[in-house]
């Protein structure tokens, strides 16, 4: 199989354009096999251990299989159909078999703590003994002290939590492809910008269909939230996209997430009082930089009670000026958006519509490279002929001073049908030393923004400009590290909680006029923004900030608090404890049938359960480290190296809060972040 089968072909890049559905579970079984198969000789050499006969062996074990299995998982991320999910599931049980085996061997975690009471381990490299220590902790947290009984439990609980993980988020891809609603007539559609009508005129065709068809795909969703006059359409749309995947709504109980949500809850709970820990909250810890559930909830309820007041006040602001404008007496959720564009024109005579010109997308791509080469003295060059699997998709290598090759990456940044929603960056390849040198790290960055349109330049929204700096962000952590041993290279062995702070810090340089003067041209003029536009866009950058700040902090809590709730209460009711955190934080009232919940991806499918706190905790650090820029230059030199060398080139081999405080000078500062969003902090 082995000759024909493309995803064990690991010289080279994936061949994204040989891959099919039928080459995945034949590799992922003859890797998993193989790897059993040398794991069990190496484990019977009764020689002592050491990185080289041992260690250095399970990483390229390790690497192998995740070359593998990364394009597949990926191909099931952006470019889905019933083959591949059929495919991608019967591997993800086995893959998670495969792991928990790992994490209980007791003799291979017995080998690893023989490395670390020898006298060698002293003469590692600080990656190599951060790789050993993480082993024996995840060790512990795999189950490897369990009872026999109690380790098949724990297996099952693993197969069972991938499944239900991957059902949930399958759920709600199904659900946000399934409604869509076709308008015949113009006069319904007053407000919606010409890009949005230009959209949906080009989906309709597409299908065959005359008029303008919109569905709950963000580019489409979006616009019609904030600029569409019928209020009826925004409510059809609103009610639509929040009971996605649930039992209310348009397709009320056939992609339900009720029931998997509460079974995900059961098991994580029961995973966590398994190894000893009181709750999945504090389990989920053993690998973040917060020590104790106290610590997160205590962060969460100080930066709501700093942010509260200017809430509260942004939205009597707003229900006033809609009751002027409007006559409207009650804001609905449907409402919000749109009068909160209406709201920001009028303060700072700017919107999303009108900066769109000055960002189409390849010279904002053109612009992040420009800036990323200033900060870290890189050149980013597009590479042609790599395989991809979409006609959209580019590469591009990524060239330090010297000339020498520091990472690849793939861009796919369009939305699409069968492609997962958001953004993100994953890796594809990880650096790692191997006998013929180092292998190049190279990073899939994901986005979902509006497709071309036949025949016109694509132009991004600032908001999509930001996500798409974010999204590099990440990649950067994962292709500069300087990190040669896979568990801690770039992104891997970084703890949860710190893993925003490259894509966050990025962000800055999306509101610096000196940044914004190297790619923000007019499409049809060439001009640069003038400083009036800018000046407006500064204005407008805290518009808000507080309404904002308490949406995430209800995400963050409502995360949390359910994950140390249901440890006392398996009889928990999600949408009962949703409506106590917002009736604590929320500003904004929701209606009965909003469901949230069904679509929060981030904690039932991704790797933000009990840790979608780490936005803000992070945010904390990003905004404390961009304030060195702003006292030193954006551009400095010097302080550019520093955060490559402290941040990004040292992946998880060592402490974050170490590593910044080596990058600051000291330990982080809350006051940044309350600064650049604009609320007011009294010491």
């Amino acid at each position: 199989m082995s000759m024909n089968n493309p995803l064990l072909e690991t010289a080279d890049l994936p061949a994204f354009e040989s891959i099919q559905a039928e080459h995945i579970e034949p590799a992922v079984d003859q890797l998993l096999a193989e790897n059993r198969k040398t794991m069990r000789s190496l484990l019977a050499n009764t020689q002592t251990y050491t990185w080289e006969n041992l260690l250095q062996k399970i990483e390229d074990l390790d690497d192998r299989l995740h070359r593998a299995w990364s394009p597949a998982s990926h191909l099931h991320a952006v470019a889905d159909n019933d083959r591949l999910r059929k495919a991608y599931n019967a591997c993800i049980a086995k893959l998670a078999d495969y792991a928990t085996e790992m994490g209980q061997n007791v003799a291979l975690f017995h080998a690893y703590e023989q490395i670390a009471a020898s006298q060698a381990f002293h003469a590692l490299t600080r990656a190599q003994q951060k790789i050993i220590t993480n082993a024996l902790r995840d060790f512990q947290l795999s189950g490897v002290a369990l009872k026999t009984e109690a380790k098949e439990r724990y297996k099952f609980i693993q197969q069972r939590l991938s499944k239900l993980q991957t059902q949930f988020e399958e759920n709600l891809l199904d659900a946000t492809q399934a409604w869509k609603k076709l308008v015949n007539n113009k006069d319904e559609l007053s407000g919606l910008p010409a890009s949005c009508l230009e959209l949906a005129a080009q989906a309709a065709n597409n299908e065959g269909k005359e008029g303008w068809l919109f569905s709950l795909e963000y580019p489409s969703y979006m616009p019609v939230m904030q600029y569409a006059d019928n209020r009826r359409l925004r409510q059809e749309i609103y009610t639509a996209y929040v009971t996605r995947a649930s039992d209310k709504g348009p397709h009320a109980g056939t992609f339900d997430n009720s029931e998997i949500m509460v079974e995900i809850l059961r098991y994580r709970t029961e995973k966590a009082k398994l190894l000893g820990f009181d709750s999945y909250a504090h389990y989920s810890l053993a690998t973040k930089m917060a020590t104790h559930p106290d610590e997160v909830l205590a962060f969460l309820y100080d930066l709501a009670e700093k942010t509260k007041a200017q809430a509260a006040q942004e939205v009597k602001e707003l229900t006033a000026f809609a009751k002027e404008t409007a006559n409207i007496s009650r804001l609905e959720a449907w409402d919000i958006a749109f009068y909160a564009e209406k709201l920001r024109q009028k303060k700072f005579a700017i919107s999303q519509e009108a900066l769109r010109p000055y960002f189409p997308v390849h010279q904002v791509v053109a612009g992040l490279f420009a800036i990323t080469g200033r900060l870290y003295d890189v050149a980013i060059k597009q590479r042609d002929g790599v395989q991809v699997w979409h006609e959209e998709v580019m590469f591009f290598d990524i060239f330090d001073a010297q000339g020498e090759l520091r990472g690849s990456f793939y861009l796919d940044i369009y939305a699409r049908q069968h492609k997962r929603g958001g953004a993100w960056m994953d890796e594809c390849i990880v650096r790692k030393k191997s006998n013929t040198g180092i292998q190049v790290p190279v990073a899939y960055l994901t986005c979902n923004f509006t497709p071309p349109v036949t025949g016109k330049p694509v132009l991004l929204t600032h908001d999509e400009v930001i996500t798409l700096f974010h999204e590099f962000g990440h990649g950067l952590h994962h292709l500069l590290t300087r990190v040669e041993y896979s568990g801690v290279a770039g992104i891997n062995g970084v703890p949860w909680d710190a893993v925003e702070l490259p894509s966050q810090f990025m962000e800055n340089w999306c509101w610096e006029k000196e940044a914004l003067d190297l790619f923000a041209r007019h499409i049809d003029t060439g001009a640069l923004m003038d400083d009036d536009l800018y000046t407006k866009m500064r204005r407008a950058k805290t518009f808000q900030a507080g309404m904002q700040m308490a949406r995430q902090l209800e995400f963050a809590l409502f995360d949390y608090r359910l994950h140390i709730d249901f440890a006392s209460d398996a009889t928990l009711d999600i949408q009962q404890l949703l409506d106590e955190v917002r009736e604590k934080i929320a500003v904004v009232c929701m209606p009965d049938f909003n469901r949230f919940q069904h679509g929060f991806a981030h904690i039932f499918a991704g790797g933000y359960a009990a840790g979608y706190y780490s936005y803000k905790w992070a945010e904390v650090l990003a905004a404390d480290a961009f304030s060195k820029f702003e006292e030193k230059g954006i551009f400095d030199k010097t302080t550019g190296k520093e955060f490559l060398q402290s941040i990004l080139e040292q992946g998880g081999s060592r402490e974050p809060l170490d590593l910044f405080i080596e990058f600051r000078g000291r330990k982080p500062s809350i006051a940044p972040l309350l600064r650049h969003s604009g609320i007011a902090h009294k010491a």
